[in-house]
C-alpha cells in the first residue's frame, strides 16, 4: 500500500488549504483514511478520520468546525479541507490507512493505522 500526500504550502493565517492523500488500496471502501500532523519538537497527534464508506467522520477538537475530511473511493483519494487556519495549524500532515473488516469503522488513533504517506507541509504565518 502506497500513500501519496500533497498540497501543502505557506499560507496566511485565516486562509484555505486542501490536502490531498492517493492511497493504493482495494477496496477502498475496506480501508479507514485518516490524517495526523507533527508539529516541531512535539509528537504526531490526530487530526481527523473517515470511514471506508464515507459516511462517518471525526475530528480532534482543535480542528472541529474549521477542518473537513472527506473521500473519493472511486479516485480512492482522501482530502483535508482546512479552512480559517491558525498558526497552530502548522505541522507536517501525515495520511494514513488501514484495511478494516467493515466499511464503517472509524479510527482515531496512530497505532490504529498500518499504513503512513511522506507527509506534506503546512506553514501557517500569524
Amino acid at each position: 500500500v502506497q500513500l501519496q500526500a500533497c498540497g501543502g504550502g505557506l499560507v496566511q493565517a485565516g486562509d484555505s488549504l486542501r490536502l490531498s492523500c492517493a492511497a493504493s488500496v482495494r477496496p477502498s471502501s475496506h480501508y479507514a483514511l485518516g490524517w495526523f500532523r507533527q508539529a516541531s519538537g512535539k509528537e504526531r497527534e490526530f487530526v481527523a478520520s473517515i470511514t471506508g464508506s464515507g459516511d462517518i467522520t471525526r475530528y480532534e477538537d482543535s480542528v472541529k468546525g474549521r477542518f473537513t475530511i472527506s473521500r473519493d473511493n472511486a479516485k480512492n483519494t482522501v482530502y483535508l479541507q482546512m479552512n480559517s487556519l491558525k498558526p497552530e495549524d502548522t505541522a507536517v500532515y501525515y495520511c494514513a490507512a488501514s484495511f478494516t473488516s467493515s466499511t464503517r469503522v472509524v479510527l482515531a488513533t496512530a497505532r490504529a493505522y498500518k499504513y503512513w504517506g511522506q507527509g506534506t507541509l503546512v506553514t501557517v504565518s500569524s
